[in-house]
């Protein structure tokens, strides 16, 4: 078995060319952040938009989250498992 980086991070490397810091955001005693304006023009993000909240763990504890809008994440879904799911139904 390899032997584990313990300051390796969990989150996909930032080399692959699309995750950078794009603000800092404060979240209040309710739990509450606001993504701000310029985020959510970019990212399309509209009032009742529907977002999937993913986190990556290493050692037991939370330390990426990320954002992705749901209709996004069915679609990957839907890639992935289609060409499975219709492999497995032809047999």
């Amino acid at each position: 078995m390899a032997k584990k980086d313990e300051n390796m991070s969990c989150c996909p490397p930032a080399d692959i060319g699309c995750c950078k810091v794009e603000s800092v955001i404060t979240v209040d005693e309710r739990g509450q952040t606001v993504l701000p304006k310029e985020i959510r023009d970019k990212a399309k993000i509209h009032a009742g938009d529907k977002l999937a909240v993913i986190n990556w763990e290493k050692d037991g504890e939370v330390c990426c989250i990320s954002l992705i809008k749901v209709e996004e994440l069915a679609e990957i879904v839907k890639d992935r498992l289609g060409p499975m799911m219709k492999e497995m139904a032809e047999k």
